[in-house]
């Protein structure tokens, strides 16, 4: 399985970008809006968004996260959809949240966004995306698929 998240706004405290899952004939299917901290010259640590490039994701079935995503979500929850081998950072997560006051570099999903230009960037019915976007993708790192996420810069 391939996602793609391609950023396409850069304001003073977040970054903008569509998720979508890319096909193996080059089509593309929306899945998400995402947000994540700013991009910066010098990491500043929780407040910097990861560097573009391709990612592999796996399960994290460890951590506060783990913890309450397994009591929040029983029926559904395996484990947090973590980015691995992200140069300079570690247990970047794919989760819930709205602005870039609940990212500590992760990526936030949401079915709405609001602009970042004039004021803090936001993503809404995150919850919701959540819902729907993480069953397909933990179920194909179950059965042993690979899962990874590539993100272009666009901004």
């Amino acid at each position: 399985m391939q996602l793609e998240l391609m950023r396409f706004s850069s304001g003073n405290d977040s970054t903008l970008g569509i998720m979508s899952e890319k096909f193996t004939n080059g089509d593309r299917k929306f899945i998400c809006f995402t947000l994540e901290d700013e991009a910066r010259t010098q990491k500043v640590f929780g407040k910097t968004r990861i560097p573009s490039g391709s990612y592999p994701i796996k399960l994290r079935k460890v951590g506060g996260f783990h913890g309450r995503y397994s009591t929040k979500f029983p029926s559904m929850h395996k484990g947090m959809l973590w980015l691995q081998d992200v140069p300079g950072f570690e247990f970047i997560l794919i989760h819930i949240g709205n602005d870039d006051k609940n990212t500590e570099g992760c990526i936030l999903v949401g079915d709405t966004c609001e602009q970042n230009i004039t004021k803090r960037g936001f993503v809404g019915t995150s919850t919701n995306a959540y819902k729907r976007i993480y069953p397909p993708i933990a179920a194909a790192l179950e059965v042993g698929r690979r899962v990874t996420l590539s993100i272009i810069d666009f901004d």
